[in-house]
């Protein structure tokens, strides 16, 4: 265990002093590139801890970036814009936003983008690769309509964070129940009690700021059915529960097959098409890479323990218990970008604090990827928001205000520790733990 150091947290500081503060300062929080800000940070980084020398940082940063999570998501991104890029193309944008303008009345179509966004991010596990996918639709809805485009991709954000932390191929879901040692279905029914409510006044809210937008359709709405299937592959492929991977590459096959087919692209352009999808990715890519080796040199540096032994010294009762896992969940989060990141690193403590108090590992699990959701589905440097802001043309602090679904979750869930329902009763034994 490293031995804990507020110190180590200096880089977190440093980055979101700068980007923050310039961002206010010329009145743009697009102002500092967020790749420059973690360039910065890094170099902090690597400036503290004269006990290891460059050689041995650079260990710590290459096995960061090598972590296996990191790498998957590395590759997701790769494939998410591979099929951006070709769907695109290929005319699945267009027709797929021209066939619910067709369908959806204009009350529901920010809810309806929520909605679609719930399914597919429950089905394909990943946050990323539903807001890539549908951030292009949201794009063109917002074009065709009117409607404001941070709302709506806002409402994309937000359905990708819903399945975020309930998929059961999630990689978030499966790390939280492999740190508390229980049963995917029993955590994900205890997730679902707490989220719905968050997701139902979601739905309500999106509908209300839709309502009076008074716009009037014009132009051409028509559509080909063929073009759509690309969409529809990735849907019900991820509904049924297939790999990610398998899902876009079968996207981007279906996809190639319409646009040669259809005389949309040749066969050469048809690369170009995939080639531009997946250069739109690289940014994020790279801030991945770095957000990784800032982290690990954190964590060596003892910044994450110090969060770790804060939130456990604190700890007084049983609802304080959960309290305090929900803080370290969401802190933790903030420092890494990374909500798989993120559980792993607080799983261990959570399951001492939980067993305890004898907090259910059902509710302890749930309570982990809640908070890590919330964290990463609201700050402006994480990937979620960074992928949503670069497909759509915007600044991160743009989307922040639309975010609904992640704060109402925050909101249900420390609803349900404050008034512990759901809770188990704690045994006899023990009855002197906390309220």
């Amino acid at each position: 265990m490293k031995k804990s150091n507020v110190w180590g947290l200096l880089p977190i500081v440093v980055f979101l002093v700068l980007f923050i503060g310039i961002g206010i300062f010329f009145r743009d929080m697009s102002a500092l590139p967020a790749v420059i800000g973690f360039i910065i940070a890094l170099i902090v980084a690597f400036l503290q801890n004269r006990k290891l020398d460059f050689n041995a940082k650079m260990l710590v940063v290459s096995k960061g970036i090598g972590d296996d999570s990191i790498i998957t998501m590395l590759f997701i991104f790769i494939m998410a814009g591979a099929f951006s890029g070709i769907v695109k193309a290929a005319g699945g944008v267009s027709s797929t936003v021209n066939f619910g303008l067709s369908i959806i009345p204009s009350q529901f179509m920010v809810a309806g983008i929520f909605v679609v966004g719930c399914f597919i991010s429950v089905s394909m596990g990943t946050s990323v690769g539903t807001i890539t996918a549908l951030t292009p639709i949201a794009l063109g809805i917002s074009e065709k309509t009117g409607l404001s485009l941070p709302l709506c991709v806002g409402a994309v954000v937000c359905g990708a964070m819903f399945g975020d932390n309930l998929s059961m191929v999630s990689d978030t879901t499966i790390a939280a129940v492999k740190t508390q040692g229980c049963e995917m279905k029993d955590k994900f029914k205890a997730n679902f009690l707490i989220v719905l409510p968050a997701a139902i006044v979601t739905i309500l809210i999106l509908v209300f700021q839709a309502q009076d937008s008074g716009f009037v359709l014009e132009g051409d709405l028509s559509y080909h059915f063929w073009q759509i299937v690309p969409y529809l592959i990735v849907l019900v492929g991820a509904l049924i529960g297939f790999n990610v991977f398998v899902v876009l590459i079968a996207g981007i096959i279906m996809s190639a097959l319409v646009g040669l087919s259809m005389g949309m692209f040749n066969v050469t352009e048809m690369f170009q098409h995939m080639n531009e999808g997946i250069s739109s990715m690289y940014e994020i890519t790279v801030i991945s890479m770095i957000v990784a080796a800032i982290f690990h040199l954190v964590k060596e540096n003892g910044g994450v323990q110090f969060i770790i032994d804060f939130i456990k010294k604190h700890v007084k009762s049983r609802r304080g218990a959960e309290l305090g896992i929900a803080g370290m969940a969401t802190l933790v989060d903030c420092c890494t970008a990374n909500n798989t990141i993120a559980i792993v690193m607080s799983g261990q403590i959570s399951k001492e604090i939980g067993d305890e108090y004898e907090i259910e590992p059902k509710r302890v699990a749930s309570i982990l990827d809640i908070f890590t959701s919330v964290g990463q589905g609201i700050i402006p440097y994480g990937a979620q928001l960074l992928t949503a802001a670069s497909l759509a043309g915007l600044s991160p602090m743009e989307i922040m205000p639309t975010l609904y679904y992640p704060i109402l979750m925050g909101v249900s869930a420390l609803v349900f520790i404050l008034f512990q329902i759901g809770r188990s009763k704690p045994s006899k034994n023990r009855s002197n733990v906390g309220a």
